[in-house]
């Protein structure tokens, strides 16, 4: 019996059922006594028999079970859309998972790619609540509810765009007020060549636009630009010609490519062309000329998005409104006043 106990710690998980047919009882009677299950009647002999054997065999019960038990999982599950993991993500990633952390509660990722091969990850664990860094499209609204998720975040009633998240939207603004203050009355808008940032850069970029409007400058072209695409420079002077002497770019890593494009074309920056990246990652202070850049409160995205997963977890009331804007610029090399 003792031998049997050792293999079964070595080589495989010990079941409830392995410890009801060591002490010769039911599998039900095993679920009532480890459970503490009220209202069931067990002897005391039993009882400790199983407890006995529980220990001796290494039982430990599997964390579905134990949240199965008690009626909570204390996962948090939160779904990113199909995004580069770039710096200001995971910053605001980290901020969450450590104050979920504090609170208990176990964090878990997911990136939902769109495709129907893989099942999403809300029908594969148990969360309590889940939690979008963006809204929620129908369709995965009623999938997540489907698999009898209630506790949703963004409140998926409110049919919300990511055109409403002021984070999104304040920083193409600041970028366009900060170009316009200069002098600058006639900018392009520059997005990455990356696909899975198509629909993000067309809501920067939309902003961008409307705050030109609102401040009588004119975004006269818009296009998304790659570093491996030798006609780059052609573009660059292009904008010179058209009068475009500010850049608004959608990253840092897009300003970086159009300022390091601009110097091997000979275009002066920012005399020439004045450009503002956004997120001021690491690389907008060490490149040259160090960029101009919009920061984002990431810390702080991630802290209120944590807290909305434990208002809904925790029963607590909860706004239904994103923060306001928590964008901020800092002034480099990469921008001055219009020549």
């Amino acid at each position: 019996m003792a031998d049997r106990g050792l293999k079964d710690r070595n080589d495989r998980r010990v079941t409830a059922a392995d410890v009801a047919k060591s002490a010769g009882v039911s599998r039900a009677t095993v679920g009532y006594v480890l459970n503490n299950t009220p209202g069931t009647r067990i002897s005391p002999e039993t009882r400790r028999r199983v407890l006995d054997e529980a220990t001796r065999l290494g039982y430990r019960p599997s964390a579905a079970a134990q949240a199965l038990a008690r009626g909570r999982s204390k996962i948090v599950l939160v779904v990113l859309p199909d995004w580069p993991l770039e710096l200001t993500l995971r910053t605001q990633l980290d901020e969450a998972a450590r104050v979920l952390d504090e609170a208990g509660y176990a964090v878990i990722v997911h990136t939902d790619h769109g495709s129907e091969h893989a099942q999403p990850l809300w029908k594969l664990v148990e969360p309590e609540v889940v939690v979008g860094l963006v809204p929620f499209t129908p369709a995965q609204v009623r999938s997540i509810r489907a698999a009898g998720i209630t506790r949703i975040a963004p409140n998926p009633d409110l049919r919300l765009d990511i055109g409403a998240i002021p984070a999104v939207v304040a920083g193409a603004q600041l970028q366009v007020r900060h170009l316009a203050s200069l002098g600058h009355r006639a900018l392009a808008f520059a997005s990455p060549a990356d696909p899975r940032l198509a629909d993000l850069a067309a809501v920067r970029r939309l902003a961008a636009e409307r705050e030109a409007v609102a401040l009588g400058v004119e975004v006269r072209d818009a296009r998304a630009v790659d570093h491996r695409d030798e006609a780059l420079p052609s573009v660059l002077h292009a904008w010179l010609s058209a009068g475009i002497t500010g850049v608004v770019a959608f990253n840092d890593d897009v300003a970086g490519t159009v300022v390091g494009t601009a110097v091997r074309a000979k275009i002066l920056v920012p005399q020439d062309l004045a450009v503002v990246g956004h997120d001021n990652t690491p690389m907008a202070s060490y490149f040259a000329p160090t960029l101009s850049s919009v920061g984002i409160d990431s810390v702080g995205f991630g802290r209120w998005m944590a807290q909305q997963a434990l208002n809904l977890a925790e029963g607590r009331p909860s706004t239904d409104e994103f923060p306001g804007p928590t964008a901020f610029l800092i002034e480099r090399e990469s921008t001055s006043p219009a020549r």
